[in-house]
């Protein structure tokens, strides 16, 4: 009897240990976009592993990125924040609705995006131009008007108004 225990033991305990490692691994190598984030924040990502679900490009860096964790917890990551109001328009979900992050040209972070401002002709990954800032200066425009803009196609990548807001 006891050497049945001592087998059980000696094979049960290397098994729950294995478990719990292959366990550990696992969530140390959870994509972002797999966790449930339930305190709605900014998640951070690795270069090249995080992909836009509008444009399919890979994030590299912060910069222009935007976050939105939609009503299921779930975070969709984006790499120009045009990618972003295109993909809402899409999904049909209003941005008030859900948690909307976008990371701050001036103040290197993740802001707000619907109290952010915005400058219209940024170098952005998508070339649409909306550089999201946390202060605003003479010229920028709020979400919605950069939102309306985006929606009507009124960004950098039309070369007519490229060439208006360039002044060239």
């Amino acid at each position: 009897m006891k050497k049945n225990i001592l087998i059980g033991i000696l094979i049960v305990f290397p098994l729950l240990a294995l478990g719990g490692l292959f366990y550990t691994l696992h969530l140390k190598n959870q994509l972002p976009t797999d966790i449930t984030n339930k305190e709605r924040v900014p998640l951070d990502f690795k270069d090249n592993t995080v992909q836009c679900p509008q444009c399919h490009m890979y994030l590299v860096g912060k910069k222009n990125t935007a976050q939105i964790i939609t009503n299921d917890l779930k975070t969709h990551f984006f790499d120009d924040i045009g990618c972003a109001i295109l993909w809402l328009k899409e999904q049909k979900i209003e941005p008030h609705t859900i948690t909307f992050w976008v990371f701050s040209n001036d103040s290197n972070r993740y802001i707000d995006a619907l109290k952010a401002s915005y400058n219209s002709d940024d170098e952005t990954p998508m070339h649409y131009g909306f550089g999201a800032y946390e202060s605003l200066k003479e010229g920028m425009i709020d979400f919605n008007e950069m939102r309306l803009r985006m929606l009507r196609g009124e960004n950098m990548s039309d070369p007519k108004i490229r060439h208006h807001l360039k002044g060239h």
